[in-house]
This record gives structure tokens, C-alpha cells and sequence, in this order.
């Protein structure tokens, strides 16, 4: 069989070469539509979704329990496992391809498996069962760095000894589209001498991907690259606002708490790690050495191109203020696995893995408006006479993020939120 990756690969549903959603990409989502069935499993192919609970109901897929695909989640089928995963989607690639007849000649099973775009509604992909957030991205760590401690404490000293993160909320992980309420929290600014108590004043975005984690691990047990790397289900674009106001006064000495605990934006459909295989590629180079449990024997990084568009609510059309790719992470998605788990903790399947922001070494790759506007002493220009430092009421802002192929891309479609008041 045709491996799905194949760049000669084309469907017989007409795919434009700059759609994120060709038959190389084949992304899982959750999704619902007019026909009043509740929220199922789904796969973005060009303008549509292909209904994986239609074609699991007509007997054209049966690779694993029946069932996975008509629930509202994907965490049934990523327990699976991986060989699963790549039958199952090696087993959809071929229903797709234009050379196949099984679908494309079936007019009747076509038109209840394939839902247009435009018609449905989506849902988050997986239930997340923990949140972790990682500070991974050297650019991103030595800006800020810079701003609070100058040049020369700009990274700590065990930032280059391990993959930094802290645990966050999986309550409030919510899917691309749904509106961010700014939050409220205590705030005390370097000229007040107590805080109080407000809405945050200096509201921030994070461009970040997820990890989607398919697989568990034993509590107690360590993992190698090659256990982590497949355990890795797929990514998503994660965007983790970020109240800094609020952080500024209450990160010592525990890190990050209620200012990053109010939101955290997914894109709706999950690219599997298996797409993103062609695109694999090393990541800078590691000084010092990391320890042995952390060393990597192949290439864990991607050549993926990260776009994020701001408008302000008074502008017609948004602007792009950051553009960056995730090769630049200093640490792995596989090395922030292994390193999560290195102390005996427990991975579940469902967890998500937040990469931290990611920045490249020049200004326009810039991946949070704390960099872009330097802390607000340079606003960014939107449109004459709109500038923002940070994030006001009614600004709207999307993600989008691909890997370009020969001919044509792997993308996640977008993750956007707009801000609206506090209560």
C-alpha cells in the first residue's frame, strides 16, 4: 500500500495546494452538524470533514473496537495505540485517494460521509486530563530574561540543564473560537505599595503547539526517547494567555498560577505525529551536553511555520504581528516527555504538553506582545493610529501554523479568541 506521507498522493475530493488539509495531512477532530447526531469523530480533508463513525457504522472501518468514532472525544481511540493509529489512517488515506473506487464511486455512503466544512460545528478534539506548560524556546527565555534581569542574568542557571514547566489547569483548556474573558486577579504595580484586587491591565497571547499525549506510562517508571516519542499522538496550536500584570506579583517564589490559569486556547484539529514525519529535523544545538536521560539519538524538532494576526476591534482586517517556526525550540517535544516523566510521574492518556512560547532570533518572530512591544515601551502598530501593547476588550487574535511540502502543506487550520470584558 501507498504510504500516506507520499507527496504524489491525491484525493478524489479537489484539494487546493494551499489547503492545510490535503490527503497527506488527514487531522483528527471532534465535530457536530446539522443532522442533530451528537458530537463524533471526524478528519479534515480539503472543504470537508470525513464522518469516521459513517464509514466505522458501513463496515469500512474495522481496526479496532467499534465505538471510538462515535464518541465526543478522541481519547478512546488514542489508547489504542500507535500501530492502530497508523492502520487506521493509512486505512482513511486509502478510502480518500483518487485512484480508490470504494468511496468515490459510492454516492450514497459519500454523501453521509462526507460533511461540507461550512455545515459543522467543532468541539475540543480530546478530553484533556493535565495541563503542563513548558519554557523551552532560548529566545523567548532570553528576552525576558533581559527585560527583568538584564543581559547578564538573562537565562537561569538550570534553564540549560532540563526542560522548565509548570502544571497548569485542564479545566479551563478550551477550543479555538470560544471567547476568552479577561481575568480578574490581585495586581500591584512597581508605584503602589499594597494590591488590589481588578481586572488584569496587561493581557498577553503565548504562540505555543501542544503535545497530545495517546498513551500512559506506569507512576514510578522512567521513559527513553524512543517510549516518549510513541506516546506522542499528534500536536495542536495552543495559545496560553497570559495575565502578566497578575504574574509579575504573584510567580515568586512558586511560578505561575491565576495568571495563567483562566485560559488556554487549542486548535480544533489534532495533526498526527505521523504526518509531520517528513518535516522532522535536527533542533540548535544543546551546550552543555544534556544529561544521559535527556541526550536525543535522532531528530525531534520541526520545520513548521507559526503565523500570528491581530485585530484590534475597531480594524476591518487583522494583521500578522508574529511570524517564527517551531525548529527553533531549544528543547524537544520528546525531551519535555522524558523529562516530565523522569521523576516517576504518571502520563495519561489526554494529557496535553504546552511547548512554551515559541520565539526565533529576530524581532518579527516574536511569539508573545511581552516581547513584540518590549514590555510596552515599544507599541506595535496595527492600522493608523491603532497600536497595542497588549490586549484590550474586543481585540481578536488567530493562530495558524503549517509545514510546507512539494505541492502542497500540513496544516492545523487556526486557533482564534477574542477577548471580551471581565465581569
Amino acid at each position: 500500500m501507498t504510504h500516506p506521507n507520499d507527496p504524489k498522493l491525491r484525493s478524489f475530493i479537489d484539494v487546493a495546494p494551499t489547503s492545510d488539509f490535503p490527503i497527506q495531512n488527514l487531522p483528527y477532530g471532534v465535530f457536530s452538524s446539522k443532522d442533530g447526531l451528537a458530537p463524533r469523530v471526524g478528519v479534515a480533508i480539503g472543504n470537508y470533514v470525513l464522518d469516521l463513525w459513517e464509514l466505522e457504522q458501513d463496515s469500512r472501518l474495522d481496526l479496532g473496537p467499534l465505538g471510538v468514532f462515535s464518541q465526543p472525544s478522541l481519547n478512546a481511540f488514542m489508547a489504542l495505540g500507535p500501530k492502530v493509529w497508523s492502520a487506521t489512517r493509512a486505512r482513511i488515506s486509502e478510502l480518500l485517494r483518487s485512484d480508490h473506487p470504494e468511496l468515490r464511486d459510492n454516492k450514497e455512503l459519500r454523501a453521509r460521509a462526507l460533511v461540507p466544512m461550512a455545515d459543522v460545528r467543532l468541539h475540543m478534539p480530546f478530553a484533556v486530563s493535565g495541563y503542563t506548560d513548558f519554557y523551552s524556546s532560548k529566545e523567548h527565555a532570553t528576552n525576558v530574561g533581559v527585560m527583568f534581569r538584564g543581559k547578564d542574568n538573562a537565562l537561569q542557571p538550570n534553564w540549560l540543564h532540563m526542560p522548565i514547566g509548570y502544571n497548569g489547569r485542564a479545566s479551563t483548556v478550551v477550543v479555538g473560537g470560544t471567547k476568552v474573558r479577561r481575568p480578574r486577579g490581585q495586581l500591584k504595580p512597581p508605584t503602589a505599595d499594597v494590591p488590589s484586587f481588578g481586572p488584569c491591565k496587561r493581557l498577553d497571547f503565548e504562540l505555543e503547539m501542544g503535545v497530545v499525549v495517546g498513551q500512559a506510562s506506569a507512576m514510578g517508571e522512567m521513559l527513553t526517547e524512543k517510549q516518549a516519542e510513541e506516546m506522542i499522538f499528534g500536536f495542536v496550536i495552543l495559545n496560553d494567555w497570559s495575565a502578566r500584570d497578575i504574574q509579575q506579583w504573584e510567580y515568586v517564589p512558586l511560578g505561575p498560577f491565576q495568571a495563567k490559569a483562566f485560559a488556554t486556547s487549542i486548535s480544533p484539529w489534532v495533526v498526527t505525529r505521523e504526518a509531520l514525519e517528513p518535516f522532522r529535523m535536527q533542533g540548535p544545538k544543546q551546550e552543555p551536553e544534556p544529561l544521559a536521560y535527556l541526550k536525543q539519538a535522532q531528530p525531534n524538532n520541526y520545520d513548521m511555520q507559526l503565523d500570528v494576526a491581530l485585530r484590534a476591534g475597531a480594524m476591518n482586517e487583522a494583521k500578522t504581528i508574529c511570524s517564527t517556526n517551531f525548529k527553533y525550540m531549544y528543547w524537544s517535544s520528546v525531551q519535555q516527555l522524558v523529562h516530565h516523566a523522569s521523576s516517576g510521574c504518571a502520563m495519561n492518556v489526554g494529557d496535553l504538553l504546552g511547548s512554551g512560547t515559541i520565539s526565533g532570533p529576530e524581532k518579527h518572530q516574536r511569539g508573545s506582545l511581552l516581547e513584540i512591544s518590549w514590555n510596552g515601551t515599544e507599541p506595535v502598530e496595527l492600522a493608523s493610529g491603532v497600536t497595542r501593547s497588549f490586549l484590550e476588550n474586543g481585540d481578536s487574535l488567530v493562530m495558524r501554523g503549517w509545514c510546507q511540502g512539494d505541492g502542497y502543506r500540513v496544516g492545523f487550520g487556526e486557533v482564534e479568541g477574542t477577548i471580551v470584558a471581565a465581569e
